[in-house]
């Protein structure tokens, strides 16, 4: 097996049990607090990465740049927004159908591309659209009467809006992580999306502590309490990043955004084993529809 392969195979399985471990604690932090600690107890994991590099690895530390800071707060801010959409979205319907609702940002990008700036596309790219939008219709009218009305309001509802404005700004956040670290010009890509981590989870941390302290301090105390599984998904959130940003190094992105979609099989273990959900079968085509149409995308 190929390094790439793995090191996919595993930021998948990572983001699939930060997300799980952010569900559990959803009931009882809220949606900000479950949100937080992805980045809070993530920041020191981040900076032991990136001192690490330079230490044994020998790498200079970038020097930052102030093209370097905006994209990296834009970037850092929409991930805070986008993972607070998908933690609430966790408490509205179950975690596999949450998360593949986050996972049309791909489709979303083509369909923005085209009616925004007019980008062409590809029969293939128009089918694939058209795959991963029936996708999201079967989720929406699983548990429902399957009629054109249901399917449109369903389309048009509050938990599917929620879904889909998750993976547009997922989609955001990581435009901006990617021109952020493309603007330190640094030689090495490792070390360069190391500090680029390094710096956005410093940030996000710091802003989300600042709106808790300024909001509700109670939430603070509340994390802290249950840093035990509070810190696991700071460490699943961050060491999956650098497997992320390490697999894109080694091989083009669009073939590991494909293999990455395996996150989903773990996600359905994960709604059935761990939450003792239930998909019905219409949810579980429209899931895989919806990976089917990213994965046409990316190959078109």
């Amino acid at each position: 097996m190929e390094a790439w392969i793995a090191i996919t195979i595993t930021a998948a399985f990572l983001q699939n049990l930060r997300s799980a471990l952010q569900k559990h604690l959803q009931g009882s932090l809220g949606t900000r607090g479950a949100s937080f600690v992805r980045f809070g107890y993530g920041f020191p994991v981040a900076l032991a990465y990136v001192v690490g590099l330079h230490l044994i690895g020998g790498y200079e530390f970038p020097a930052l740049n102030l093209t370097f800071v905006l994209w990296a707060v834009i970037g850092g801010l929409a991930q805070i927004f986008a993972t607070m959409l998908l933690v609430h979205l966790f408490s509205l319907r179950n975690f596999a159908v949450g998360t593949a609702y986050s996972k049309t940002e791909p489709v979303q990008a083509a369909i923005f591309g085209f009616l925004l700036l007019g980008e062409r596309l590809t029969f293939g790219a128009v089918i694939s659209i058209v795959v991963g939008v029936l996708g999201v219709m079967l989720i929406s009218i699983a548990r429902g009467a399957k009629s054109m009305s249901n399917i449109l309001a369903a389309l048009t509802g509050r938990t599917a809006m929620i879904g889909i404005a998750s993976g547009a700004v997922f989609g955001i956040s990581a435009v901006a992580y990617r021109s952020a670290s493309l603007s330190l010009h640094y030689p090495n890509p490792v070390m360069a999306a190391a500090a680029t981590l390094a710096f956005v989870t410093a940030f996000q941390t710091a802003f989300m502590l600042i709106w808790m302290l300024m909001t509700d301090r109670s939430e603070i105390v509340q994390v802290v309490r249950s840093w035990r599984s509070s810190s696991l998904v700071g460490l699943a959130g961050v060491l999956g990043s650098a497997c992320w940003f390490t697999a894109m190094t080694l091989q083009p992105v669009a073939y590991v955004r494909a293999l990455g979609q395996i996150e989903l099989i773990f996600t359905f273990l994960s709604s059935y084993f761990l939450f003792k959900e239930r998909v019905t079968p219409l949810e579980m085509a429209g899931c895989l529809l919806i990976v089917a149409g990213i994965i046409g995308l990316l190959f078109h």
